[in-house]
Formats: structure tokens, C-alpha cells, sequence
């Protein structure tokens, strides 16, 4: 049996086609959608509103931390705009190519940016999304947790530490552990190039000690200090480098 694996996808349609060639499902853990591109300031649904210059901008003041200078900003921007309508707009459009781009099986949860409840209309027959529950593939069963936890970032679907904990007690024993974010420890949630501390799960981390399962699979940081180690028994992996590489992580059993 062989699945392959992404997460952060950001747009990325392209690879996404080709993403199952060679395995039996293909596991997508989230963020389908790019808002803003930090390596390439053109790209993405803010610089499409607002232009890349101002793309740069935003970056500049999140990379340095400096979020209520950047909500300011933006603020600035949006002024007079329908920004709701706008996002809904231009995430339809996104996710009407990368929906069809899925192959089948498909098996996906949400990330942080993503617009949950929009993901119905798109999810063909072939996809089936999972958050907080449990599926099997392949004789061996797979638990999914999507979202991320509130940040100074205020992405979509951040969702509470309580909330998120009782996700993650819901899905219980597992062989493979699936969520966008990973477990709390410093050299896994660490960004190399955003030079930040991203959100990571302490329930997770818990669960992991606790229910041991085989693989730990995450994405959501997308320069990690380590994307591969081992907590107990569990090998834990950062797969969240689809949009950048374009290759899918491969689980064989």
C-alpha cells in the first residue's frame, strides 16, 4: 500500500494533479489556499487586490512581528472594499481548480486559512474530508484533526485550545495521526524563514506520548528547524512543503 502525503499546498494546482501518480489515496492536510506568498510577493489573492508592493509590505511587518502595524495597514487598504465578499470570491475561484485537481481517493482535512464551510459545495465524490474523526486505508486506521490555533495572524479557521483538544480526544487511538498543525515542541513549530514561533499543539503532543501512534503527519510550518523526529514510538513528519517542492511525502506499509 502507498500513500502520498502533502499539506500547504497554496495554489499550488499543478503538482496537486500529479500529487497521487504512483499511490493508492493521496492525504491532503490543508491550506489549499494562497493569500499571500512570502518568497514570491506577486503571488496571491492580496497582491491580486492590492499589488505587490504592497504584498512586500505586509510581509516586511509580519516577519518582524509587528502585527497591529500590520492590521493597521491592511485595515488602510480594505477601507471602503467589501473584503469579505472579495476573500469569498477569489477562495471560490482557487478552490473550484484545486478541488478538481484531487485524484481519487482523497482523503483531506482543513488548515488554518482555509474557509471550511465552502469546502461542501467543492468536494467532488471522490474526496472525503475529515476533521476530528477517523477513517481506514488500507487496514490501517487514520485520524484527522484540521485547523490551527488562535494567533496574532487571525486566519480563518483558528479555533481554541479547548476546542482543538477535544478534536483530538474525539479521533483517539490511531495507527496514523493526520492534523495541518503540529505537536508543541520548539524545533517543529520553529519558522527558519518567517523567524517565528508558529502555534503548535500541546493536546497533540500529549495524545502522541499517549496513544503512540506509528506516524505523526503535519504540516503548517513551512521552514522548519527539523521536519522529521521521533516522540516515543511515533515518528513524526513535516510534510508541509507541497507548494514550494511540488512533492508529495510517501507512506508504504
Amino acid at each position: 500500500m502507498r500513500v502520498h502525503v502533502v499539506s500547504d499546498v497554496h495554489g499550488n494546482t499543478e503538482a496537486l494533479a500529479r500529487a497521487g501518480d504512483g499511490a493508492d489515496a493521496l492525504v491532503c492536510l490543508g491550506d489549499l489556499v494562497l493569500f499571500l506568498d512570502y518568497a514570491d510577493h506577486s503571488r496571491g489573492i492580496f497582491p491580486d487586490l492590492f499589488g505587490t508592493e504592497n504584498a512586500s509590505r505586509i510581509v516586511e511587518l509580519r516577519t518582524a512581528r509587528r502585527f497591529e502595524e500590520a492590521r493597521a495597514f491592511g485595515a488602510s487598504l480594505w477601507r471602503g472594499l467589501d473584503r469579505n465578499a472579495a476573500i469569498e470570491s477569489a477562495v471560490r475561484k482557487q478552490y473550484s481548480e484545486l478541488f478538481a485537481a484531487f485524484p481519487t481517493p482523497t482523503y483531506a482535512t482543513y488548515g488554518n486559512v482555509d474557509i471550511p464551510d465552502l469546502w461542501k459545495e467543492y468536494a467532488g465524490q471522490g474526496t472525503t474530508v475529515l476533521d476530528g474523526e477517523r477513517t481506514e486505508i488500507g487496514g490501517l486506521v487514520f485520524g484527522f484533526v484540521g485547523g490551527g490555533l488562535k494567533s496574532p495572524m487571525r486566519t480563518p479557521y483558528e479555533i481554541s485550545d479547548e476546542e482543538y483538544a477535544a478534536k483530538i480526544e474525539a479521533v483517539g487511538e490511531v495507527d496514523v495521526l493526520c492534523t495541518h498543525i503540529p505537536p508543541e515542541v520548539p524545533e517543529l513549530v520553529y519558522d527558519t524563514v518567517a523567524r517565528r514561533f508558529e502555534r503548535g499543539s500541546v493536546a497533540l503532543l500529549e495524545a502522541i506520548r499517549r496513544t503512540r501512534p506509528r506516524y505523526a503527519l503535519f504540516g503548517h510550518v513551512h521552514q522548519p528547524l527539523v521536519r522529521r523526529m521521533r516522540i516515543g514510538v511515533t515518528e513524526c513528519v513535516n510534510v508541509g512543503h507541497f507548494a514550494g517542492s511540488g512533492r508529495p511525502w510517501a507512506l508504504e506499509w
